[in-house]
């Protein structure tokens, strides 16, 4: 309630669900990550085997059937308070090498049951958790982001995300926001500005559903490129946006579009516009 009353009117806001799996009980990242050790209060990890993330890292539990069952339905029960807290809609956080990609990896996901193997039986995680959040919360706009690509040999690949988007699609997923990598250290992930988004391009086409460009994407001139071209339908930013919070107002002042400050800011928009006329 707090952001809305000042955020833009025709905003929305979301949240991103998640389980960190074999990568949790680890400290914060600004305190030098990494498993938390004897001493530092750690936690048994679960994953979908009993396959450490790398060495030294914590073995994780591999989780049974009701377990997993269990963790499908915290899910849909989170969607039902997301629903509760007032959200707009709600995105599965498939990717970076977290639970529900820890299941979609041949690499991290061992198994010879049902949730292994095949990539129907590891991506039916992924598809009854989008299946059991969308029934909870069936009024709010369901997407995913996955790692589309884990950038090592043997492991999850561009044309494996194409079938896993079109399920998801299936489900409900309105949209899928393509990232890459994170599940394992070995991989060799290439890295500048929009390295990525030609797996958003591929899966949009591959799979028929819109898709966000993510990965050091933080010019506007790019950004509006990508969604021009048709390669995605969306840009998502992350560090642009925490190194300057004002990153849209000067994308659209770049693009000499109206620019719609808080009244005490409307004095900044002039020198805003001078800047963006400077850089380009």
């Amino acid at each position: 309630d707090a952001a809305r009353r000042v955020a833009a009117p025709g905003t929305k806001f979301g949240v991103q669900l998640a389980h960190a799996g074999r990568k949790a009980s680890n400290r914060r990242p600004w305190e030098g990550g990494g498993p938390l050790q004897t001493g530092e209060d750690p936690w048994q990890t679960v994953s979908a085997s009993a396959i450490a993330y790398d060495t030294g890292w914590n073995i994780p539990h591999a989780l049974g059937e009701e377990e997993i069952r269990q963790v499908i339905q915290h899910f849909a029960d989170a969607a039902k308070r997301a629903e509760r807290a007032g959200f707009d809609f709600i995105e599965l956080h498939a990717a970076h090498g977290y639970l529900i990609f820890q299941f979609l990896s041949p690499l991290s996901n061992q198994r010879t049951d049902r949730w292994g193997g095949s990539l129907e039986n590891r991506m039916r995680f992924a598809v009854e958790i989008a299946r059991a959040v969308k029934k909870a919360a069936p009024g709010l706009m369901l997407g995913a982001r996955l790692s589309v690509k884990e950038w090592v040999d043997g492991g999850f690949e561009i044309e494996e995300a194409i079938e896993v988007a079109k399920a998801l699609k299936a489900e409900g997923v309105a949209y899928l926001c393509c990232s890459s990598g994170g599940n394992s250290p070995l991989q060799k992930l290439p890295s500048g500005p929009g390295y990525q988004v030609h797996l958003a391009e591929a899966v949009r086409k591959g799979a028929g559903i819109p898709t966000r460009a993510v990965g050091l994407i933080d010019d506007p001139q790019q950004a509006e490129a990508i969604v021009a071209d048709g390669r995605a339908d969306m840009v998502a930013l992350a560090r642009a946006f925490l190194a300057d919070p004002r990153w849209g107002w000067r994308a659209a002042a770049t693009f000499s579009e109206e620019i719609r400050p808080a009244p005490q800011l409307a004095r900044s928009v002039t020198t805003m516009q001078h800047w963006m006329k400077a850089a380009g």
